[in-house]
């Protein structure tokens, strides 16, 4: 009873920390995606239909949808064939730390460089200019979505590579040495070997880079603003614009209907992770 005891009471902070601090703040804004924001009155799925009509929203949830679908492959292909390649390279704890080192740069000195590199006068037109090329708004174009994914790509890449090559460390060399011993050859140890021992942390690495997709907007707002190019306009965006105008049962509708989508990417690749075991 006391071993019992003393455990509940070490859980104890924690679980008033995620109450006080998650599950009320959660529970608040699904009632408030059923209430109006001016009197509290109960508007049932009004909020909702709201929501879904916005020109704003519908654009909003489109690039971060496009970004996610674009960002989250390319980031999880290029990690994991950089982490492949640091197995066997040599001097990797120095490229490894390279490959970090953008994590280190504070998101305002990465808009700085933004600014330096993408500007209308900056060092890529100049460049362009300098070999007879026509100058690219890439700010101000659809190029400024490509920006954005690249930029992203660039500051993740090295956190990405290093959970890759923990779940790689998870794999026993002894399977190795028994696919040599039956003649498996480096391609087929890849396919037959690693492959299916990572398909567990394969769905850790994606959640997580799910997850973290959605910080894009400081960036992203840093260096555009509240109304940035069309393109960059991010579910973040609306969400400030929203709060800035208190349109808080807009924000609380938008939030559910994003957080089913966000739950529902999560148990598909579940599934699809399970189907691929069975």
């Amino acid at each position: 009873m006391g071993k019992h005891t003393n455990r509940w009471l070490f859980l104890l902070p924690n679980l008033l920390g995620v109450t006080v601090f998650a599950l009320i703040p959660m529970g608040e804004v699904l009632v408030g995606a059923f209430r109006s924001a001016v009197g509290k009155r109960w508007v049932g799925l009004q909020n909702f239909h709201t929501v879904l009509g916005n020109r704003a929203f519908r654009l909003a949830a489109e690039n971060t949808g496009r970004f996610m679908l674009v960002y989250i492959p390319l980031l999880l292909i290029l990690s994991a064939l950089l982490a492949l390649g640091l197995r066997r390279a040599w001097g990797r704890k120095t490229l490894l730390g390279a490959y970090l080192l953008p994590m280190a740069v504070p998101a305002a000195s990465v808009v700085l460089v933004w600014k330096l590199l993408f500007h209308g006068n900056g060092l890529l037109n100049s460049l362009l200019s300098a070999i007879h090329l026509p100058n690219i708004d890439w700010m101000g174009s659809n190029a400024s979505f490509w920006m954005l994914v690249v930029s992203y790509l660039w500051k993740n890449l090295g956190y990405t590579v290093v959970l890759w090559m923990a779940a790689l460390g998870t794999i026993p060399a002894s399977i190795y040495e028994a696919a040599q011993i039956d003649g498996a050859n480096d391609l087929q140890a890849f396919f037959c070997v690693t492959l299916p021992n990572l398909k567990g942390s394969a769905f850790s690495i994606g959640v997580l880079s799910l997850l973290n997709s959605f910080k894009v907007f400081r960036e992203a707002w840093l260096v555009a603003g509240d109304y940035p190019q069309e393109n960059m306009y991010l579910i973040q965006h609306l969400y400030n614009n929203w709060f800035r105008d208190l349109d808080y049962d807009k924000i609380a509708a938008a939030s559910v209907l994003v957080s089913l989508a966000v739950l529902g990417l999560i148990a598909l690749f579940g599934l699809t992770g399970r189907e691929a075991d069975t």
